[in-house]
C-alpha cells in the first residue's frame, strides 16, 4: 500500500490510498462510482498472475483516501492522478478505467497528455458525455442528476440497495453470475464511501469529454456491455467509438454496468489480449 498527499483541506492533508502490487508492465485501475479499488479484485489475480504491476487507486473520498468535501470534479480527480503517477514514477502504463474512472482517463490524457502511457481501457465509458441530447437519448439531464442527489440524501444505505441492482441486473444474474455475498461485499464499499463525495461526483455526469478524447493518441480499447441499464451502448460506448473509430472495440454480450464483477472471464479475456496486443506493438517499434 501507498499513500500520496494531493493537498490540504483545513488542518488535514488530503491522502490518496493506492496499492502497488506485482512487476512488469504497469496497469493503472481507476474504479467507478460510488465504489473504490475493492470493485477490481476479479481482475486483480489474473493482471498479477500474467506478468503485469497492478496499481489500483482509491480517489478522494471513497475507500481508503481521504473524504474532504472539495475537489469532486474531473479536472481536480484527473490532477490528483496526474500526482500519484508522478510520486511513484510510472511510465508505459496502461490506464483503465471503469464508468467514472473513464472520466478520469479522459480528462487525465486532454489534460496531461500522454507521455506516460502506452495503451488506455474504457470500460463503460462516460465519454464522449451522458448528457442527454438527440445523439444520446438514453442520457441524464439536470433533473435527473437533482433526483439522484435528493435520492442520496433522502436514504443513502436504501439508495445503494436498488443502485446495485440495476448495476448488477440482480434480477437476471443473482445466484448466477453474482451472488449475495458479492451483492453485499460491493454495498459494504459504496456504503463505507463519503456521503458529501457520493453525493458531489453526481454533477461529473454532466461533463463533455469531445476535447480530451479529441488528444487520445495511444492504442485504446473500447468495452461496453450490452445490457448496460446505466450507461447504454448506444449513447455511451457506440459513440465513443464513433469518436475513437482506431479504437478496438468490444461488446461484452449481456454484460451489464458492473460487468467486471457479472463477466469477469469475458471482460478478462478481453483486456489480457489487449495488454498482449500492446506489449507486441511496443516491442516491435
Amino acid at each position: 500500500m501507498g499513500i500520496v498527499t494531493v493537498g490540504s483541506e483545513n488542518s488535514a492533508p488530503i491522502e490518496l490510498y493506492y496499492e502497488d502490487q506485482g512487476s512488469g508492465p504497469a496497469v493503472v485501475l481507476l474504479s467507478g462510482w460510488p465504489l473504490d479499488s475493492r470493485s477490481w479484485e476479479p481482475q486483480v489475480h489474473q493482471l498479477l498472475e500474467a506478468g503485469h504491476r497492478v496499481i489500483a487507486i482509491d480517489r478522494r473520498g471513497f475507500g481508503q483516501s481521504s473524504h474532504p468535501l472539495g475537489g469532486y470534479d474531473f479536472d481536480t480527480l484527473a490532477a490528483d492522478l496526474d500526482k500519484v503517477l508522478t510520486e511513484i514514477d510510472v511510465h508505459e502504463a496502461t490506464l483503465v478505467g471503469f464508468s467514472l474512472g473513464t472520466g478520469e482517463v479522459a480528462r487525465y490524457i486532454g489534460t496531461y497528455g500522454t507521455n506516460r502511457l502506452k495503451a488506455c481501457v474504457f470500460i463503460e465509458s462516460l465519454a464522449p458525455s451522458f448528457v442527454k441530447s438527440t445523439d444520446n437519448p438514453n442520457g441524464v439531464d439536470q433533473a435527473g442528476v437533482d433526483g439522484v442527489r435528493e435520492a442520496i440524501l433522502a436514504d443513502r444505505p436504501a439508495w445503494l440497495t436498488g443502485l446495485l441492482a440495476d448495476f448488477l441486473n440482480l434480477d437476471d444474474y443473482l445466484g448466477h453470475r453474482v451472488s449475495e455475498e458479492t451483492v453485499r461485499s460491493l454495498w459494504g464499499a459504496g456504503n463505507d464511501a463519503s456521503p458529501w463525495a457520493t453525493w458531489a461526483c453526481v454533477v461529473t455526469w454532466l461533463d463533455d469529454f469531445a476535447e480530451d478524447i479529441d488528444r487520445i493518441d495511444i492504442p485504446t480499447l473500447i468495452l461496453h456491455g450490452t445490457a448496460d441499464r446505466i450507461l447504454s451502448i448506444d449513447g455511451q460506448g457506440r459513440r465513443l467509438h464513433a469518436a475513437l473509430p482506431d479504437a478496438k472495440y468490444v461488446e461484452i454480450e449481456g454484460g451489464p454496468h458492473v460487468m467486471c464483477v457479472t463477466h469477469a472471464p469475458e471482460v478478462n479475456r478481453e483486456l489480457l489480449t489487449f495488454l498482449r496486443e500492446t506489449a507486441d506493438v511496443v516491442a516491435a517499434a
